[in-house]
């Protein structure tokens, strides 16, 4: 990356927060019920400064259901942006540590792509929501 000629950078520029920053981490999954009821679920960490979002921090739980509802929600709300597909559905196997996994992953791109589009970033109402609000629930859009 080419850096414009000029003065050095000063240490409290190379270190010190960034004007703005989002950043989305999906972890811990955590599988639920028994049987035909099972389901598992993703922590979703959010620290940030940008002022769209009421919190500077804030954790939420959420299925792969939340996020096809988050994903069709944001698709009728934000007509001018592209949103990204979801990890495909998994019909076999599902709870096996491996495939939760990579399910892990899938979501967590899926969240740094939308979550780091600017148009998303100031005008959904869906994204803040989803990503900060533990009582989100989708029958709200």
């Amino acid at each position: 990356m080419a850096r414009m000629a000029g003065r050095p950078q000063t240490f409290d520029e190379m270190y010190s927060v960034p004007e703005s920053f989002l950043e989305i981490e999906v972890s811990k999954p955590m599988t639920h019920g028994a049987g035909r009821k099972m389901y598992t679920d993703y922590e979703i960490t959010c620290r940030t400064n940008i002022p769209a979002f009421k919190l500077r921090h804030s954790i939420v739980r959420r299925r792969y259901s939340d996020f096809e509802a988050f994903r069709d929600i944001l698709e009728r709300e934000s007509t001018r942006v592209n949103i990204p597909p979801l990890p495909g559905k998994v019909f076999t196997n599902r709870f096996t540590d491996d495939v939760i996994e990579q399910r892990r992953e899938g979501l967590q791109r899926f969240l740094e792509v939308v979550a780091g589009h600017p148009l998303l970033q100031t005008g959904s109402k869906v994204l803040c929501a989803f990503l900060q609000d533990p009582s989100w629930e989708k029958s709200q859009w």
